[in-house]
């Protein structure tokens, strides 16, 4: 693994999205907050005998403080998203991120459980320094100083996440019949997620074509860790996989968060560095622009 410093433009991008991506997804909770973590709503009861399904057992909370609890994780993502006392607003929204996927086992998605790793990691990168509130606020003192590249671990970091959810992903499918069954993917159409979208692919696509998303899927999945280690096919897996993440989000209603912070995750991690520099540029135009002269490797 190249172990160069790594442009600090792949760690903003991520800081600025990821966050908004997990606000999306949490805001149809905390909208009836007080049904999903007091006394009011359901909440998992206590397993004395232990479960490893429970491994930690969080009480309901009062109203009122499930209300606060909701208020700060949109304030500390909002600012974390934004730069504004990026190390100590990511640290307060990854704990209470942790929280809230803890807090109830039933409502604990996937989106629950990887926004709470970035904002984690982010938490504990220089995240900030570039692009932010904070770097505008330090500018006329130490914006000279101001990191243009970061340690490879802040970068690697995410895009060995990334790779190995993919691989993960696609292991499961193996071993969940995708390889005997030549229409499991067709019948995932079939669900409460389905879209007018859905429906309409569903009745006119042919049950072969379906096959073949469902292949291309699982060797893109599988083959993640060659396709993004190797230069020549980096690129054509991005375009890939957002295609991918486009109608995972456009077919199946509700997850469409999940499909947007798994491309944010992907671009900051693979897309090219003059794409997100020139992005960052659009959303910051005050801030001194790094040229950042780092090879892809």
């Amino acid at each position: 693994m190249n172990r160069e410093p790594q442009p600090i433009e792949r760690l903003e991008f991520l800081r600025m999205l990821a966050p908004l991506a997990t606000l999306g997804f949490l805001m149809s909770r905390f909208i009836h907050v007080q049904y999903w973590l007091t006394e009011i709503g359901f909440v998992v009861p206590e397993q004395v005998s232990g479960d490893y399904r429970q491994p930690l057992y969080i009480p309901p909370i009062p109203v009122w403080l499930a209300v606060v609890v909701s208020i700060a994780t949109v304030v500390a993502g909002l600012a974390t998203s934004i730069g504004f006392r990026t190390r100590i607003s990511s640290g307060i929204f990854a704990a209470l991120l942790a929280y809230l996927a803890l807090a109830d086992r039933l409502e604990a998605f996937t989106v629950n459980k990887l926004g709470t790793v970035l904002a984690i990691a982010l938490f504990a990168s220089p995240a900030g320094a570039r692009y932010s509130i904070d770097a505008l606020r330090d500018r006329g003192t130490r914006s000279d100083s101001a990191p243009i590249q970061v340690s490879w671990g802040n970068v690697r970091f995410f895009q060995t996440l990334l790779i190995f959810i993919y691989f993960a992903s696609g292991i499961a499918k193996i071993r969940g019949g995708w390889l005997k069954e030549p229409l499991a993917l067709f019948s995932h159409l079939h669900d409460s997620y389905q879209t007018a979208f859905t429906y309409f692919m569903a009745r006119t696509v042919p049950g072969f074509g379906w096959t073949l998303f469902q292949y291309v899927a699982l060797i893109y999945e599988v083959g993640a860790p060659l396709w993004f280690m190797l230069r020549r096919t980096r690129q054509p897996a991005l375009v890939l996989g957002l295609g991918m993440h486009a109608m995972i989000g456009i077919m199946f209603g509700p997850v469409i968060w999940f499909s947007l912070l798994m491309s944010v995750l992907l671009l900051s991690s693979f897309a090219p560095l003059p794409w997100l520099s020139r992005v960052l540029g659009r959303v910051w135009p005050a801030e001194v622009q790094p040229q950042t002269a780092l090879k892809e490797t």
